[in-house]
């Protein structure tokens, strides 16, 4: 069996019609949900891009992998899915982006070589790239946010858009009579790319992935996992014709949000609501602009995936082909007078999870919901269980879901952690913290959600049950101190977890207790008879003669 892992960038796991969505239809996306099991309550392990994918690539937690934010390198040797699938005899393969920033100096440090096979993989996350593009070729005073080569630009200019950078200048921007409205600007967000629908990055992406499965299949017979990850619908927020003028300010849900929020908020979701981000999306009129393009970037990709499944029926590997469709975090899009996703609300945190898994034992699931919390982490587990390799626990920190897809009912969970460093951010010197002091920590489960904050700040809690909207801070009354004590006690029980005793497993613990007697550590022995002969013997001889 083979894996088709996709990701989308900043879905919101509300902006689908399975979820409830009352003016987004996204049928393609449900069908795949009629044909596998829709996770309800699955959360990402940071709200951040970066340290949210490398969570979901390697199946641990940002404090187990470091990489706690945007551009922190994901350390050499590193355990990733493509080690852990390669292992089981799965090859690992990406089509599109991943924000992982490579550990140079260790390269270096190693003598690896970052063109070799191994150095490749270092510096990719471990997935052996087909076509790796993170999507985000801006460029500013200082240079281009991304340096590395894009080939999606090159793509463009094949295709005859002329320029250095033609996904500023098409891609990513609209015209204003004979200038580029760049999409960076949010007031251009209805405007339509200027750029051919098939040409913009989410065709190209899919159609790069039915390219990677077609010669993946006549290289041999190895089964794949392949990442097919979206670029969209991340900002810039702007979507070529027709998605451009499909929905209208009619179709923008009121925000979800009170002045209450305002009133005596934590420091630190203060600092965000009040950030240029927030700022801009508390206005109506940015958010009649950006939510309907943010929708028609998702119509799109509904529209994709219809094309992707439609090829995978058509061409028989539909029968051999798990599908997992997911998100890297999500957007507040103007809830919580926020815009972005940097803290620990639902529309920012908990994302879409769809697995559809074609073999008969999952007959029994189809077209079901499963309202258990689970993790991004949980993910790589799957994917090793549904390979045929061997369980890695005290490495891997997630759990497999597979027994959700067989109609189980195993034991699980009680709650979800996510982990938020904001270190790099404004904020964190507007506070007056230290590095190590900017940190956030989130626990959640079915009916409470707690947020933990370091450097002498106080948590926050919302009752899930009684105000799914997140509205009312809890922790500001000081009257639900038994449910701060016990989600205290399972971040406690998480922050003890052995987590970085990752080169021995437990049964090879337990398969060398009591064996060094037999290597001839003998300690504690007063005298010979007090231990078996055997351990003794090459201490029980004559002391032999000098030869010369």
């Amino acid at each position: 069996m083979n894996i088709l892992y996709i990701m989308f960038d900043q879905l919101r796991f509300d902006y689908l019609s399975c979820a409830g969505h009352p003016h987004l239809q996204t049928p393609h996306i449900d069908g795949l949900a009629k044909r596998g099991v829709r996770f309800t309550r699955a959360y990402v392990q940071s709200p951040t891009c970066g340290s949210s994918r490398m969570s979901s690539y390697t199946g641990r937690y940002p404090s187990s992998h470091g990489v706690q934010f945007n551009g922190y390198p994901l350390r050499v040797g590193e355990w990733t899915m493509g080690d852990h699938l390669r292992k089981a005899g799965m090859s690992c393969h990406l089509i599109g982006k991943t924000h992982m920033v490579a550990d140079a100096e260790g390269l270096q440090r190693l003598g690896l070589a970052p063109d070799s096979l191994i150095g490749v993989r270092q510096t990719e996350c471990g997935f052996d790239p087909f076509v790796r593009d993170d999507g985000l070729w801006a460029e500013g005073p200082d240079g281009f946010y991304d340096d590395k080569r894009s080939p999606y630009n090159e793509y463009l200019k094949s295709k005859g858009y002329p320029g250095e950078n033609p996904w500023s200048d098409f891609a990513n921007a609209g015209t204003e009579g004979q200038d580029v409205a760049s999409g960076w600007f949010m007031v251009n967000a209805d405007k339509p790319a200027n750029i051919a629908e098939e040409d913009s990055e989410t065709p190209w992406l899919t159609r790069e992935a039915m390219r990677f499965i077609e010669m993946a299949e006549q290289n041999g017979d190895q089964p794949w996992c392949a990442h097919l990850s979206y670029i969209k619908p991340h900002w810039p927020y702007i979507v070529p014709a027709p998605y451009h003028d499909m929905y209208d300010a009619e179709h923008v849900l009121p925000a979800v949000r009170s002045a209450a929020e305002r009133q005596d908020a934590h420091p630190v979701f203060e600092g965000m609501m009040n950030n240029q981000i927030g700022q801009a999306f508390s206005r109506d009129e940015v958010r009649q602009k950006v939510i309907p393009a943010y929708m028609g970037l998702i119509k799109q990709a509904d529209d994709q995936m219809g094309h992707l499944f439609a090829w995978l029926e058509a061409t028989g590997r539909m029968q051999d082909t798990m599908i997992v469709l997911t998100s890297d975090h999500g957007d507040y899009l103007g809830d919580h007078w926020m815009g972005e996703k940097n803290l620990f609300h639902e529309p920012s945190i908990k994302v879409p999870l769809i697995i559809y898994d074609p073999r008969g034992e999952a007959d029994a699931t189809r077209g079901t919901t499963c309202d258990e919390v689970v993790e991004a982490i949980d993910l790589l587990p799957t994917f090793l269980e549904a390979a045929g390799g061997e369980a890695a626990p005290h490495i891997l920190e997630g759990r497999s879901l597979m027994p959700w897809l067989r109609g189980e009912m195993p034991e699980w969970r009680d709650c979800a952690v996510a982990e938020f460093d904001y270190a790099t951010l404004p904020l964190c010197e507007k506070l007056g913290l230290t590095p190590k002091d900017a940190r956030l920590f989130m626990v959640v489960d079915k009916r409470w959600k707690f947020m933990h904050a370091e450097g002498g700040l106080r948590p926050m809690l919302f009752d899930l049950q009684e105000d799914p909207d997140e509205l009312v801070d809890l922790a500001k009354s000081g009257a639900h101190q038994e449910v701060i004590d016990l989600m205290y006690d399972r971040l406690l029980e998480w922050g003890l977890r052995m987590s970085q005793r990752i080169t021995l497993s437990d049964t090879q613990i337990a398969t060398r207790r009591g064996k060094s007697a037999r290597k001839g550590i003998l300690l504690g022995v007063y005298e010979p008879s007090e231990v078996d002969d055997t351990l003794t013997e090459a201490y029980r001889r004559p002391i032999p003669k000098p030869t010369s």
